[in-house]
C-alpha cells in the first residue's frame, strides 16, 4: 500500500519560492502517475500539476504555468513541486496524490487518484 507524506509548506512573501516534497513509502513512486492538488476552504479542490510515470507527460493548470515545476518519483522515492514567483492566490493546502495508470498518462482530476497525502499548508502573504 502506497503511503504519501508531504512537507515543505509554510509562510512566504509574494514573489518568493517554496519546494514541496512528497515522500512515498510502501511502493515505488516511479511506477505511478503523480498529481499535485490544492484546496482552499469553501472551494473545490484544484489540480495544479501532474506527471506521468515515465515523465513524458506533464500538465499544469494555466494559473501556475511558468512558475511551478513538478518532478516525478526518483531514487529517493520522492516527488517535488517547485513553486516560484508565488502569489497570494496560491495560498492553499497542497496535496500530492498517486495512481497507477500506465506509463503515458496523468490527470488533473482528483477523483482518479487512489493514494493521497495529508496535505501541507502554503500561505503567501506579506
Amino acid at each position: 500500500q502506497l503511503q504519501l507524506v508531504e512537507s515543505g509548506g509554510g509562510l512566504v512573501q509574494p514573489g518568493g519560492s517554496l519546494r514541496l516534497s512528497c515522500v512515498a513509502s510502501g511502493d515505488t513512486l516511479e511506477d505511478f502517475a503523480i498529481g499535485w492538488f490544492r484546496q482552499v476552504p469553501g472551494k473545490e479542490r484544484e489540480g495544479v500539476a501532474c506527471i506521468s510515470s515515465n515523465g513524458r507527460r506533464i500538465l499544469y493548470v494555466d494559473s501556475v504555468k511558468g512558475r511551478f515545476t513538478i518532478a516525478g518519483g526518483n531514487a529517493k522515492n520522492t516527488s517535488y513541486l517547485q513553486m516560484n514567483s508565488l502569489k497570494p492566490e496560491d495560498t492553499a493546502v497542497y496535496y500530492c496524490a498517486a495512481v497507477f495508470m500506465g506509463d503515458l498518462y496523468c490527470s488533473g482530476t482528483g477523483r482518479l487518484y487512489d493514494y493521497w497525502g495529508q496535505g501541507t499548508q502554503v500561505t503567501v502573504s506579506s
